[in-house]
């Protein structure tokens, strides 16, 4: 005798679905997956400081002719920089009349200020604000 279809269906979708169910009923909402940190991606403190208006973020850079120049020198310097790291040629550069804001996460203190030492060698930077902040695991 032969089984109706749809019995064959069900039992053929338990076998793929049915060990990805298991798995997400037993792992715990927070634990992180496995080769996951389990350090919080949790960055609201960050978000607040750049929500301040006495934040500087690239969304209030300046749109002028010699800002923009300055701020493709900068970036152009570090990405050149082979010392550092993808972290490092990845930060935010902000550019107001000569004097640069360096924004986001490196590896070491001694990337920190290698970025810092990098900017400042560019023609036309006037002053550093070095904001970057070191990496936690």
């Amino acid at each position: 005798m032969r089984k109706p279809y749809w019995i064959a269906s069900i039992a053929l979708t338990l076998c793929y679905v049915g060990p990805c169910l298991a798995q997400s009923a037993d792992s715990a909402p927070n634990k992180p997956a496995t080769g996951m940190s389990s350090a919080s991606a949790d960055n609201s403190k960050m978000n607040a400081r750049d929500r301040s208006d006495a934040a500087s973020t690239p969304q209030t850079q300046n749109n002028n002719a010699a800002d923009r120049k300055l701020l493709a020198k900068v970036r152009h310097a570090i990405v050149n920089d082979k010392s550092l790291s993808m972290m490092a040629h990845n930060v935010k550069i902000m550019v107001r009349s000569g004097a640069v804001t360096l924004r986001g996460p490196v590896n070491s203190e001694a990337e920190k200020a290698g970025v810092e030492n990098v900017a400042k060698q560019v023609a036309g930077v006037s002053n550093i604000d070095n904001q970057l902040d070191i990496k936690t695991k």
